[in-house]
């Protein structure tokens, strides 16, 4: 697999804006800080957060926080065009000319306060892209030292064959979790592998604590017992099985709570027994492993 320059651990800025806490500036820096703290150096954002806001308000908390931009990394992810205020759209839409994804990048920088990206993705694939419109922006941004990195999200394996006849691509953030593993099962975490591609993933505890069903009271159990035998909070239990699997799986995790993202990095140091990984997918699928 890649090396990779992003902490094992990714703080997801979605929920940080109006989309979510609606963190004001010191709130924001204190979440950056807190971050740092921990051991957590990746900040994953995408332009549409907050309706097009939540770049802009987090890059003046970031100015504002003085904090070594060396010393941490930035994610973005450009293509959707919402319905918004912001722009003159009227239907929801994808957009991957060329012109288009240079300007959002830029637009990026600018609200981000920094000089690049790290990474640049495309947020979802559309019917309508074409690998050599995409190959030539990734191109020039890399040349002018605006993006570091370049990867996909939410591409299955044949969308993102697509892209790699033209350009490399070393990421793709995808939905995966304990109730969503459909990523391990149908090749597309294999194919990652193969073709030296990092996931990460959005969403990391699935619908555990979201929704009641079966599957979840089934799970919950488990957990309970899991988090006491290794002495760390149920959604670390989660976050270490995503951990175990052999494609280096990034989790982006949408905390802002700072009492919670002070734990998150605890996942790194579980050591999940095989039969207990084992026992929480048997869980979840609700029959034995196939």
């Amino acid at each position: 697999m890649n090396t990779t320059p992003f902490s094992k651990i990714i703080a997801g800025t979605m929920t940080w804006g109006v989309w979510g806490k609606d963190c004001n500036t010191q709130q924001m820096i204190e979440l950056m800080h807190c971050s740092l703290e921990n051991k957590i150096t990746t900040f994953d954002h995408a332009d549409i957060y907050g309706d097009y806001t939540t770049e802009a308000a987090f890059g003046k908390a970031f100015n504002e926080s003085k904090i070594d931009r060396s010393k941490i990394q930035f994610i973005s992810k450009c293509g959707i065009q919402m319905e918004s205020g912001k722009r003159n759209n009227s239907v929801k839409h994808y957009d991957y000319s060329t012109s288009y994804i240079i300007w959002s990048v830029e637009q990026s920088l600018k609200n981000l306060q920094t000089d690049y990206l790290d990474l640049l993705l495309l947020h979802r694939p559309s019917p309508l892209m074409r690998a050599d419109e995409i190959a030539e922006a990734i191109t020039k941004l890399k040349q002018d030292g605006k993006i570091k990195d370049f990867g996909v999200s939410n591409f299955t394996p044949l969308q993102t064959d697509l892209i790699e006849t033209q350009t490399k691509v070393n990421y793709n953030q995808i939905s995966f979790s304990i109730t969503d593993f459909e990523a391990m099962t149908n090749g597309s975490l294999d194919h990652m592998q193969t073709h030296n591609i990092t996931p990460m993933c959005w969403s990391p505890l699935g619908t555990v604590f979201k929704e009641d069903n079966d599957q979840t009271q089934r799970l919950k159990k488990l957990i309970a017992q899991f988090s006491t035998k290794y002495d760390v909070p149920a959604d670390i239990i989660l976050l270490a099985w995503i951990l175990e699997h052999s494609a280096g799986i990034l989790p982006v995790c949408g905390t802002a709570d700072p009492a919670r993202m002070a734990n998150l990095m605890k996942a790194t140091t579980v050591d999940m027994e095989l039969q207990d990984w084992f026992a929480l997918w048997s869980e979840s699928a609700g029959v034995p492993v196939p």
